[in-house]
């Protein structure tokens, strides 16, 4: 793809997360460090943790290194620290959105995608949810962006919530390729304009 007008990405966002810190009534969204890579292996490791999200849970320290230095490479991913816990419980990413930005109705609109993970110890608080809306007010405010978007697989039905609950609107059912699991998925995917 030569010619600028051709990449579907030319209206995603660049992310950088290095400096970004931005705290909730419980939370603490901010760069990764090497510091967190026990408590990024602790729920990782989890079974059905990372399923949810496309990738097979941790089954070694060593593995949650090597995507830890993905994280702090990309800075796309922002840790998520629980701060009465004192802890690393999950986390968020921003990311390139392709699906919206090769599509007619929102090509033209400066976009963002929205990720997250959260520990299977801390689901069902209110927490992610929680985290999402920060981050979500944070990219609006500070990053030029004017539309964001979400994906879940259908049966995933926490992550569901937690869009809806952002104020996230459905637009249409699509496919989500896990190149870690070697599986297609079946998923919704949802925008939120600037307000």
């Amino acid at each position: 793809m030569n010619n600028k007008d051709d990449n579907p990405l030319k209206n995603s966002v660049e992310i950088d997360t290095t400096n970004i810190k931005i705290e909730t009534d419980r939370l603490i969204l901010r760069a990764w460090t090497q510091d967190d890579l026990q408590d990024f292996y602790n729920y990782s490791s989890v079974p059905g943790v990372g399923e949810a999200a496309g990738w097979f849970h941790h089954e070694s320290i060593e593995h949650s290194q090597q995507i830890l230095g993905m994280f702090l490479k990309s800075k796309e991913t922002l840790a998520l620290y629980h701060k009465k816990d004192k802890k690393v419980i999950g986390s968020a990413g921003l990311h390139a959105t392709s699906w919206a930005s090769a599509d007619e109705r929102f090509k033209y609109l400066k976009s963002a995608e929205i990720g997250y993970v959260l520990s299977k110890a801390y689901w069902g608080k209110g927490l992610m949810t929680e985290a999402a809306r920060a981050l979500i007010a944070y990219t609006f405010d500070n990053l030029g962006v004017e539309l964001m978007v979400c994906s879940h697989f259908i049966e995933n039905n926490n992550s569901r919530r937690v869009i809806e609950k952002c104020g996230f609107s459905f637009v249409e059912n699509g496919e989500y390729y896990s190149s870690q699991m070697d599986k297609t998925f079946a998923s919704m995917r949802y925008i939120l304009l600037k307000g």
